[in-house]
């Protein structure tokens, strides 16, 4: 999956990361996207890396979203999950952090985690070798938010250049016997306040949760970027991108019997 450079001026890319990671640190929304938008996916990755240095954070781990309709034959996008975002799942929901003047959404997202550090020569990879690469699976919710309201409204680059527009990661309980289950027709459940706002199962998720992994596996070998033991995977939103607000409880079900949960506060 190579990345190409299209020669996006790095003045602009670099005004747009800097823009992002103050807002970011601030708390604060930006009203307006703050420069020219990436021309192609390799100038939005080219700004995400100049924020993840500016940004100066330990990455956790790895979102993967979908790109609907797909850009240029690429379905899918990532973005870093940063260590200090990502919170173990209690009986009582965790708190998690949103911008309250920006775009908050939680997604229903089965976790996995990377077992060992993939050859960072192999461009390539089946679905069974990058099965083979995975060592656990759990639930989990994504917080997807940025401190620009419209950052899924001008196409996938602008998504990209902040952070893939993750803002946490909820882990919930490992799911002991993924191996040998058909993690694509779990119905998976999302409810906002008590209230049912999705359904549906991975089945409905281009080639699944491990498909996910493939992508970002290909992904970073050709942005040279090193995966580690221990990081995480977000797969992707099962039943949706669910729309949150301050004070909202988002509870996700995952075969009618696995539960996590959180309480959205503001950032």
């Amino acid at each position: 999956m190579p990345v190409e450079n299209s020669g996006h001026n790095s003045d602009n890319g670099a005004r747009i990361a800097r823009s992002f990671v103050a807002a970011r640190r601030a708390g604060t929304a930006l009203a307006d996207y703050p420069g020219d938008p990436p021309a192609a996916l390799s100038d939005a990755y080219a700004v995400q890396d100049m924020a993840i240095t500016l940004t100066g954070r330990t990455i956790a781990g790895w979102k993967v979203g979908r790109i609907n309709p797909p850009l240029g034959g690429v379905d899918r996008l990532v973005g870093p999950i940063f260590a200090d975002q990502v919170v173990d799942h209690r009986p009582e929901p965790v708190d998690m952090p949103v911008f309250a003047r920006g775009f908050a959404a939680a997604e229903a997202e089965f976790l996995l985690r990377i077992a060992r550090t993939p050859d960072p020569a192999k461009l390539r990879y089946t679905m069974d070798e990058a099965r083979v690469l995975i060592d656990a699976v759990h639930i989990g919710i994504e917080i997807a938010s940025s401190p620009f309201p419209g950052i899924n409204d001008h196409g996938p680059g602008v998504t990209i250049s902040d952070f893939g527009n993750n803002n946490g990661l909820v882990v919930g309980g490992a799911i002991p016997e993924w191996r040998e289950a058909d993690l694509t027709i779990w119905p998976i459940e999302v409810s906002i306040n008590g209230g049912l706002v999705g359904a549906a199962t991975a089945a409905e998720m281009l080639d699944g949760p491990f498909g996910a992994a493939r992508f970002l596996l290909e992904l970073m070998a050709a942005r040279g970027i090193a995966l580690t033991p221990g990081q995480w995977i977000s797969s992707g939103a099962v039943t949706g991108v669910h729309p949150v607000a301050i004070g909202d409880r988002v509870e996700a079900i995952f075969d009618g019997r696995l539960t996590v949960t959180c309480a959205i506060k503001v950032q």
